[in-house]
């Protein structure tokens, strides 16, 4: 019996650790047929090559930086020069915001710090999107990641008014790209030991919240259900939803205290 994913052709940015969602994306992606590219940066890439030696097939590797013009003009032929003349599928699994930007003391920020948060984990979306649009299949699935941004967290500081930004792009993405076959929808998390959580100040605030109030449970080192959400929404299952957030968190989002 082949997979959801047989055939298709995705590029999953932003893998680092074992640890990560993307890397849990990649894994099921490839598991479920797919094809996949993964990309980073500067010194994340060559942990980035590492790790794509671990997969079930070693996966090619572009670098990547969302923040470079360069980068992102040039992704399409260099997608092309590793064999990937179309893309069914393309995960946003990037995200950052400075030490300065988060914690306490939200008012106070300086704007090249809040900035930073905006240009990585926001409008990257839109432009990673753009970059990649030479080679989007009709129909593919362009797929984000959140940490809910529905409400106020604390310690998230402007990475979380970041997210509430890529939630509205991904909804201005679906609708722009709609006509031509490609679908945007976000995944929301809950919290897990990633990078990107670990370095959040007082991120166990989060883990002892869901532990408490999650009605199926939570696993913060489980990344597995939310790869799984992430290849569903990748697939021909979902081919009428777009600008949708997949709520992957146990049902905490759902239940008050």
């Amino acid at each position: 019996m082949s997979g959801i994913l047989e055939g298709k052709k995705v590029l999953i940015t932003g893998v680092l650790t074992e640890a990560s969602i993307a890397y849990a994306t990649a894994r099921l992606a490839q598991e479920q047929g797919a094809t996949v590219v993964l990309s980073n940066f500067g010194r994340a890439l060559s942990l980035c090559q590492r790790i794509a030696k671990r997969l079930p097939q070693e996966a090619a590797v572009v670098e990547l930086d969302v923040t470079s013009t360069e980068h992102l003009s040039t992704l399409a032929d260099r997608l092309r020069e590793q064999g990937f003349d179309r893309l069914d599928g393309v995960v946003h699994s990037i995200g950052f915001a400075p030490q300065e930007a988060m914690g306490e003391g939200f008012p106070e920020v300086a704007w090249e710090h809040a900035a930073t948060a905006f240009q990585v984990s926001s409008w990257s979306y839109a432009s990673l999107t753009q970059a990649c649009r030479p080679l989007l299949a009709n129909p593919s699935s362009v797929v984000g990641l959140t940490f809910d941004a529905s409400v106020a967290w604390p310690v998230y500081g402007w990475m979380g008014a970041a997210k509430a930004a890529l939630e509205s792009v991904s909804r201005y993405v679906a609708r722009e790209l709609g006509p031509d076959g490609v679908r945007s929808n976000i995944v929301a998390a809950g919290p897990l030991r990633s990078m990107a959580m670990k370095s959040i100040p007082g991120s166990k605030q989060f883990e002892e919240a869901w532990e408490g109030r999650a009605p199926l449970g939570w696993s913060v080192t489980d990344t597995e259900p939310a790869g799984k959400a992430v290849v569903a929404l990748l697939s021909d299952w979902f081919p009428a939803t777009t600008g949708e957030i997949v709520h992957v968190d146990g049902g905490f989002h759902a239940v008050g205290v």
